[in-house]
């Protein structure tokens, strides 16, 4: 949030991206971020007279754009449910929906939420309920993105869950016909008990993994996917890291730069014997650690040269609790933009 700004311009900017109605270049900064078409065309006539009654005429005139220009921006204010129109013979007359941005933005908050709750039941067909896919805590929330749409006409030629996906916005901006990758992938997550590793979905569905990190990347900011650590596999790691450390460094760097000397006496002593005896197995690794505490089995999968394996699952034991995080963090983000929405139309009024 623009924290503490009392600046219009920084409020509708703020409002304008986080609808996904504008795309701020990275080097856009300062006073020349304000200079886009749609920020233009709101500030000098629906935040100036929100009732009046606009046709494209009048919204040439004030804004300077061109009859496609004012078309493709109106669209998308409609869409979004900030404006509605009225026929008035030969001309469209568009209005702030509510008389005010606040109550435009309170309108939009309560139908994208209905909406969002409708489209995510249907996730109840594709997330099978397992609460061992929960055990690990989930690394932190990234950013909400997501595409909120009623459910359109319906297709035949696709399956409800491809176009569940594309309605989200999970397979990009401009999906290719037929690509049901995310699909895949959806019901892939959504059929596992345990958290699955990219390079596990790689293999099963014969992609890339460039590809599916893409679209992993999309559902985490869906609030539909968690990345977890893998910790069932940490006994594996520290195993194959200590034999083959071993082998390369000796004794006396497993103790001190590769970490075995953090642990207790007894641990790293069974774990040392165990290596240079041959009998040391992924099951007795798993044994000996089973008292260290887990996040120093993750430092120790680091110092030995490894790296902590990380998974992908669903971020719920059942499509429910799924829905929930979505929904709580829709909220979350739905809540931010009123009140960021009160601050701009206190501003507006002042100047």
């Amino acid at each position: 949030m623009p924290t503490g700004s009392r600046d219009p311009d920084v409020l509708l900017d703020w409002l304008m991206e986080s609808m996904g109605l504008v795309r701020r270049r990275k080097d856009q900064v300062g006073s020349d971020s304000h200079s886009s078409a749609l920020h233009g065309l709101m500030m000098n006539t629906f935040l100036t007279d929100p009732l009046r009654g606009w046709d494209s005429k009048e919204i040439g005139y004030e804004t300077g754009l061109s009859s496609t220009g004012i078309h493709h921006h109106t669209v998308k204010l409609r869409e979004s449910g900030l404006i509605s129109t009225k026929v008035d013979g030969k001309w469209h007359r568009y209005v702030l929906r509510g008389g005010s941005i606040i109550d435009a933005i309170r309108l939009m908050s309560v139908e994208a939420k209905t909406i969002l709750g409708i489209r995510l039941e249907e996730l109840e067909s594709v997330i099978l309920d397992s609460d061992a896919r929960m055990e690990t805590p989930s690394e932190e929330e990234v950013p909400l993105s997501i595409r909120i749409s009623e459910p359109g006409p319906r297709d035949d030629s696709l399956d409800p869950i491809d176009q569940l996906v594309d309605d989200l916005g999970l397979s990009g901006d401009n999906p290719k016909p037929g690509d049901r990758l995310s699909s895949k992938i959806l019901s892939s997550l959504g059929s596992s008990k345990l958290p699955i590793t990219v390079m596990a979905l790689s293999e099963r569905l014969s992609e890339s993994r460039g590809r599916i990190q893409t679209v992993i990347q999309r559902m985490r900011c869906a609030g539909l996917v968690d990345r977890v650590p893998m910790i069932q596999r940490i006994p594996q790691d520290i195993f194959s890291s200590i034999m083959r450390q071993l082998d390369a460094r000796g004794e006396k760097w497993l103790l001190s730069r590769g970490g075995l000397g953090r642990l207790e006496d007894d641990v790293n002593t069974a774990l040392l014997d165990g290596a240079k005896k041959g009998t040391l197995d992924i099951d007795t690794v798993r044994r000996i650690i089973s008292t260290v505490p887990v996040e120093d089995q993750k430092i120790l999968v680091n110092t030995l040269g490894g790296r902590m394996p990380l998974g992908v699952r669903v971020a719920g034991s059942d499509f429910k609790q799924v829905s929930q995080r979505v929904t709580r963090q829709a909220d979350r983000s739905l809540r931010r933009m009123i009140t960021v929405a009160e601050r701009l139309q206190e501003s507006t009024r002042k100047n």
